[in-house]
């Protein structure tokens, strides 16, 4: 990871929401004074636009935190909802139980009906947030419009604040939506960062993950602006995107070339032929990135459960008794729909592919319906000669069940490379769909992936347009423990420590039965990474371990090397 090269405790452009790294431009603070007078001054409907990536979610969070202890809120995020599914929504938001009538709209209202005055009677008010509102069908914009009408002889009983991209505010100009448009009391459009602020944004940001040295200088917060427009969630991938570039360059500063670098890789293309559909297309393309890495994130549901599968594979079981022998397991059964594989002389696992592509973003399109991460599982498993069964149990669990482990990291292919295990990596197509591939095979110019079950060879620098560094790896731990090992511990691992880089280095440590983790053994640990160009730290981590397993021949599949 980057973040130990550049001296950081943690990601700082991380796209998944984290209040500690909340930045407020002015812009921002006064959109969020807007929104809380109307919903102080009891406002029956507000309107927030703003184009995609500009800070609309972060600033509903700011509202949230700010709201009155008397309120209730329900936030609807899924606008591809009817107008009954709409208001069943609502209800199960603010805790409603549904009529029996659930189809009924007139039923569905007056359960709302009945517990807004409720709620009005205790003292209570009641706030609807509705976000993406500009993809709502116009059944359910009247929906929302009939909601207005619930009131008292003076008070609105519902208040609403419509949440939108700029489409929204072409969408309520309509004439068959003026009704609608003639309710909404205060209207807000959320620009994007001017240069200054997105200085000061970039700036927030790294001093919060610990920076305490300018990271980007002058020139790279420049071109960071000038790709990006001044729309944070976009100045937040090429950012990040810039440090992984520095740290496999092993370069201590961004500059504006590494910026350029960065963008292009993100969006695919030269930067400069950006600067119009940057603001369109390609900027609803970039945004919708987030959804690999928040809360829908798909290496997150590998470590929490894995997805039903879509295209159910059947991999190869195990050998009977449940968990095979290492030497078992290093085998490379083939998998239906997928061309066979055989195992080289140093245990790598050897692919003929059966195409070779020049149009990944298209394949990837055309195998939608099989990448998925449980797809994906199937094929991993199978390399090492176990089942992955798509259900509940999680898949790194299951991995367990046979002496595995997952490993997740985000890094490079020179760091896969070194690692020397098929991965499971996530690509994300033209259309801004993910999609999990296998990489089986890796070349200077050509990777070969398992996709869907095919075997496709594709040049790296056409894969690296589509694949921003997350990936998972299955590895067998020789120790019982799987953690970090270190200088001061004693523990019964050590001594395999080190037998095992004794017998890598060619010469013993001693004491080589020891328990305990001394000055000479971190030295000797430090040599070795530096050898492998691991990250030297004198600590025994999954990474070193991995390494260390693949130099002792454990009889683990890794990857082919292509001429």
């Amino acid at each position: 990871m980057y973040t130990a090269f550049f001296g950081l405790n943690e990601k700082p452009f991380s796209i998944t929401p984290n209040p500690r790294y909340l930045y407020m431009s002015e812009r921002h603070t006064e959109a969020l004074a807007h929104l809380i007078y109307g919903i102080k001054d009891g406002g029956g409907f507000i309107q927030l636009t703003g184009e995609v990536g500009t800070g609309k979610t972060t600033l509903i969070r700011g509202l949230l935190q700010r709201l009155p202890e008397n309120a209730d809120v329900a936030l609807v995020l899924n606008s591809q909802l009817s107008a009954t599914e709409f208001l069943a929504a609502i209800l199960e938001e603010l805790g409603i139980e549904l009529p029996e009538q659930r189809d009924s709209l007139k039923a569905l209202t007056d359960a709302l009906n009945e517990f807004l005055l409720k709620n009005y009677s205790n003292g209570r008010r009641t706030i609807l947030i509705v976000d993406e509102a500009q993809n709502f069908a116009v059944d359910v914009l009247e929906q929302i419009r009939l909601l207005t009408n619930l009131e008292t002889a003076k008070h609105k009983l519902l208040q609403i604040l419509l949440i939108g991209q700029p489409e929204l505010r072409t969408t309520l100009s309509r004439h068959d939506l003026r009704q609608l448009a003639q309710r909404i009391t205060a209207r807000y459009h959320l620009e994007a960062l001017d240069q200054d602020d997105t200085d000061i944004y970039i700036q927030h940001r790294l001093k919060v993950a610990g920076a305490t040295r300018p990271i980007f200088d002058k020139s790279a917060c420049r071109e960071l602006y000038r790709l990006s427009g001044g729309i944070p969630r976009i100045i937040n991938v090429i950012a990040d995107r810039a440090l992984l570039g520095g740290f496999t360059a092993e370069v201590g500063q961004i500059d504006a070339a590494l910026v350029r670098q960065a963008a292009s890789e993100v969006y695919g293309e030269d930067p400069s032929l950006n600067r119009g559909r940057a603001r369109t297309a390609r900027i609803a393309l970039i945004a919708g990135l987030a959804a690999l890495f928040v809360g829908a994130a798909v290496f997150t549901a590998m470590r929490l459960v894995a997805p039903a599968d879509r295209n159910p594979v059947t991999a190869v079981s195990p050998a009977a008794g449940g968990s095979a022998s290492p030497a078992q397991q290093a085998g490379t059964p083939s998998v239906p729909g997928q061309v066979p594989l055989t195992s080289a002389d140093n245990g790598s696992v050897a692919a003929a592919p059966a195409l070779v592509s020049d149009n990944l973003s298209q394949l990837l399109l055309t195998s939608a319906d099989r990448t998925a991460t449980s797809d994906a599982f199937t094929q991993l498993f199978a390399l090492w000669n176990v089942t992955y069964t798509p259900g509940p149990e999680r898949a790194c669990e299951q991995a367990r069940d046979y002496q595995l482990e997952c490993f997740f990291k985000q890094g490079s292919l020179a760091q896969l490379e070194r690692l020397n295990r098929p991965a499971i990596l996530t690509l994300q197509d033209d259309l801004g769909t993910s999609h999990q591939v296998v990489l089986t095979s890796l070349g200077r110019d050509d990777a070969v992936l398992n996709i869907g079950g095919d075997t496709v060879q594709v040049r790296i620098s056409d894969l690296s347009r589509y694949w921003f560094g997350d990936y998972l790896l299955l590895w067998r731990p020789q120790v019982d423990n799987v953690r970090a090992y270190y200088q001061g511990m004693n523990d019964p691992a050590v001594p395999w420590i080190r037998r095992s880089l004794a017998t890598i280095q060619g010469t013993p440590i001693e004491p080589m039965n020891s328990d305990y983790f001394d000055a000479g053994l971190a030295a000797r640990v430090r040599d070795y990474q530096i050898e492998r160009r691991l990250t030297v730290d004198g600590k025994v981590g999954q990474q070193t371990q991995i390494a260390m397993n693949t130099d002792l021949d454990i009889g683990a599949p890794q990857l082919a090397r292509l001429n």
